[in-house]
């Protein structure tokens, strides 16, 4: 009668092992037990979340650049900051041509690989890599104002194009565009912005705040912390329960 039956003494029979009638009330428990567990770290990861979003409310919101300039120089502090990111002194590969902000080059080489099937020898080709180069401007301009490259987390590279050597080697390359417009959010002081200051490409100051505040870490946790009972409660159940006869 379907993946599983009844039995009159024990209860469930799962092929594997057998669930009774106390390790069901026992599995309700410890399911209970780590709902409330997870509602008290749910609760403080929304504190945490709290916190942060009165910093983003309490923020200066800038898109000029003389306010820019003048909250650096004045130490405003917390700052979301809306322009253009530029490349100073853009970089390239001759190869390929064009200019970019940062540029990646990896060298991949068609090679022979074995793998034991069924305990058989299976004989297969693939590109690997073997190693990678990269150039990246050493400053960008923001709203006006130059930084060096370190003190921006510039956008993700993307694919640009691959050359081939010869039949088994070939070369990818990845970059990152020379100008894009975004916000910032960092710490005005000291005439300068906060180290590894993110950049959020395309994205205006109400929805980069509107991202920042989003509870997106307390839906991750839940998802995770179900899933995380749900082993909990099938280990439970693996284990040999002799105890709660």
């Amino acid at each position: 009668m379907g993946y599983y039956h009844w039995h009159k003494k024990r209860g469930f029979d799962f092929g594997d092992f057998e669930i009774t009638k106390r390790e069901i009330l026992a599995s309700v428990s410890i399911i209970a037990i780590m709902l409330l567990i997870g509602v008290l770290i749910s609760g403080k990861i929304s504190e945490h979340q709290m916190d942060k979003n009165e910093i983003y409310n309490k923020a200066v919101k800038i898109q000029s650049s003389d306010i820019f300039v003048y909250g650096m120089r004045t130490n405003v502090g917390n700052a979301f900051v809306y322009g253009d990111l530029k490349a100073v002194d853009a970089v390239t590969y001759p190869e390929i041509g064009g200019e970019y902000m940062y540029v990646k080059k990896v060298k991949e080489k068609y090679t022979e690989h074995t793998q034991i099937v069924d305990g058989k020898t299976r004989t297969y080709w693939d590109w690997d890599r073997v190693s990678s180069d990269y150039q990246i401007c050493n400053e960008v301009s923001f709203l006006d104002c130059v930084f060096e490259s370190k003190k921006i987390d510039i956008p993700l590279a993307e694919y640009i194009d691959t050359i081939k050597e010869s039949s088994h080697v070939r070369y990818k390359y990845y970059g990152v565009a020379t100008q894009y417009t975004g916000t910032i959010f960092t710490e005005l002081k000291g005439n300068t912005i906060s180290d590894n200051t993110l950049f959020y490409a395309n994205r205006t100051i109400d929805e980069t705040v509107e991202l920042l505040e989003s509870n997106g870490e307390t839906i991750i946790f839940w998802v995770l912390w179900i899933i995380f009972i749900g082993f909990c409660v099938y280990g439970f159940y693996y284990l040999d329960n002799e105890w709660l006869e």
